[in-house]
């Protein structure tokens, strides 16, 4: 299972970290006394979407079998974004977000 971390608004998707494969890369780098490059701020992340509020940001977390793919995903934002994000609301964990409950919005 991978781990990854989305974010997206009205216009698509903003930022796709694959949080396992970092923590692997981390784990090691740390045994080798190397420096490796950091993960999104979710703070930050967070920060953004506030400020931004008319872009109606989602961040969510959500879990994935290992066949599925960082490129896997980009390209099911691509080809089919309503599909994905609606299956990312149904399984994985909200963090942010700026959607209107009340309103059916469409992504792109």
């Amino acid at each position: 299972m991978n781990t990854f971390l989305v974010m997206w608004d009205m216009y698509g998707l903003e930022c796709l970290f694959n949080v396992t494969e970092w923590h692997k890369k981390k784990t090691w780098a740390t045994l080798k006394d190397e420096a490796v490059d950091g993960s999104p701020s979710i703070p930050m992340m967070m920060l953004r979407a506030r400020v931004n509020s008319q872009r109606c940001y989602e961040i969510y977390s959500f879990n994935a079998d290992n066949c599925v793919t960082e490129e896997s995903i980009r390209l099911a934002f691509n080809e089919s974004p309503q599909s994905i994000v609606d299956l990312i609301r149904k399984q994985g964990d909200k963090i942010y977000s700026d959607r209107s409950e009340t309103t059916k919005q469409v992504i792109v």
